[in-house]
């Protein structure tokens, strides 16, 4: 298995398991809801559905942000050889290894850190389309790509 399919399995499996997180913790509020709902009225009772129901509407944003960076993931082929920089490009440059697919937590694989980006970000734009060589700045640090894969 390549470094780069290493890659993209540890991330799938990340956010996998954010999804799993975020799934069990809505289910546990809603659960929490509906037996706080049978036997509790007044001002308190509502400020504290109030609170949960505020609580379960973040988790569902969470929810669907792991959801479609999963499904980001899923669509990138790690077989493919990328010549020049895009989505699903593993690019080593001289100052770090960057993973373009989603905002996404460093990970360390074989002694090598590496950073999952988006294509949004501004590393990304500096250096989608581009190929081994290109030389670029990105806040008065001096980049060279090395490898594309």
């Amino acid at each position: 298995m390549t470094l780069k399919q290493q890659i993209h399995n540890q991330y799938l499996q990340i956010l996998q398991d954010r999804v799993d997180i975020f799934q069990d913790m809505i289910k546990e509020l809603t659960e929490d809801a509906s037996n706080d709902a049978k036997g509790s009225a007044g001002d308190k009772h509502e400020t504290a559905l109030s609170m949960m129901h505020l609580e379960q509407e973040k988790l569902s944003t969470k929810l669907r942000e792991a959801i479609e960076y999963k499904a980001i993931l899923e669509k990138i082929d790690t077989s493919q050889k990328h010549k020049n920089i895009g989505l699903g490009s593993l690019v080593k440059t001289n100052k770090l290894i960057v993973f373009i697919s989603c905002a996404l937590p460093k990970l360390t694989l074989n002694d090598q850190v590496i950073f999952g980006i988006s294509p949004n970000s501004p590393l990304a734009k500096k250096i989608i389309g581009q190929s081994v060589s290109h030389q670029f700045d990105l806040n008065g640090v001096l980049y060279q790509v090395l490898e594309v894969h």
